[in-house]
């Protein structure tokens, strides 16, 4: 069978069917600095914690200040659905002085599942589960060039109307009123995120995680139990384990939905249309 990572996933990454690939790109686990190199997500800003253990224990450990993240099973979610924005996710790092086996140290493991990027009928290429996955477990991250917003919203307003677009922009609000914004796009580079589709009722929901540094890793963790051979889906607007007034999706007028793309996921509660975000087809108004 086709493999897609080139052997640079620790799990290969399947392709279907044989004899057919996507356009090409070129395949990176990790986020990379993007063309504007107004950001590197390879930089260690973070100091490492001084634990001596295996694995850290919350609240001696800093880096678990705010409590564990992970259990047995991945990502915390009972914790997760009691508060109405959640929390952030910081993984021991690069400077810590824990051992490789570190129960705060998942996402940055990269991929352990078997996943298969095939083509649908309908949505081009998506993701499918060749292994059961547990809910709340670790599945992939959403890699690609980390850009700043001038760049983002440069390359999404030179796209065209056919042109699939990539890029996500991840907005995190702080109890201050301050806005974090993430620009991350795959088209050039990229890893299997890149493929997974939009579901008005998803099964994997994105986390921000932090390790080395402010930039995040956008890791997408299993909403639910799903079963081999099932797509894999997140909601693009953000919605999922978050307040829907959370989300900056936009509500526009009908001449609006000329820009819109048409969703095709099926589901009971099915929106028509892709998520929107006008504001990166604006240009912010500059200071007199």
């Amino acid at each position: 069978m086709a493999e897609l990572s080139g052997g640079s996933e620790a799990v290969p990454v399947a392709l279907w069917p044989p004899g057919e690939a996507p356009p090409a790109f070129q395949y990176s686990p990790e986020s990379v600095a993007g063309a504007d190199a107004e950001l590197d997500p390879t930089a260690v800003t973070f100091p490492g914690c001084a634990c001596r253990s295996s694995s850290c224990r919350a609240p001696a450990c800093p880096c678990l200040s705010r409590g564990h993240n992970y259990s047995s099973q991945g990502l915390r979610l009972a914790e997760l659905q009691e508060q109405p924005f959640s929390s952030p996710v910081f993984e021991c790092n690069s400077l810590c002085c824990c051992g490789e086996g570190c129960h705060n140290r998942l996402v940055q493991r990269g991929l352990r599942l078997r996943l298969q990027v095939f083509r649908t009928r309908s949505k081009g290429w998506g993701v499918r589960a060749l292994q059961p996955i547990p809910r709340g477990s670790f599945v992939c991250e959403y890699a690609g060039e980390v850009l700043g917003s001038a760049e983002a919203r440069r390359r999404i307003q030179a796209q065209g109307p056919q042109e699939p677009n990539y890029i996500i922009a991840v907005r995190e609000h702080l109890h201050d009123g301050r806005v974090m914004e993430t620009f991350v796009d795959p088209t050039r580079v990229g890893n299997v995120g890149r493929f997974l589709n939009h579901s008005c009722e998803p099964n994997l929901f994105m986390v921000p995680v932090r390790v080395d540094s402010m930039v995040p890793k956008l890791a997408l963790f299993a909403a639910v139990d799903i079963s081999a051979g099932e797509e894999l889906s997140y909601d693009y607007s953000g919605r999922c384990y978050n307040f829907p007034g959370a989300s900056r999706e936009d509500k526009p007028l009908e001449e609006g939905n000329s820009l819109r793309k048409p969703c095709y996921c099926g589901s009971r509660t099915c929106a028509s249309f892709l998520p929107w975000d006008s504001s990166l087809f604006s240009t912010p108004a500059s200071s007199p």
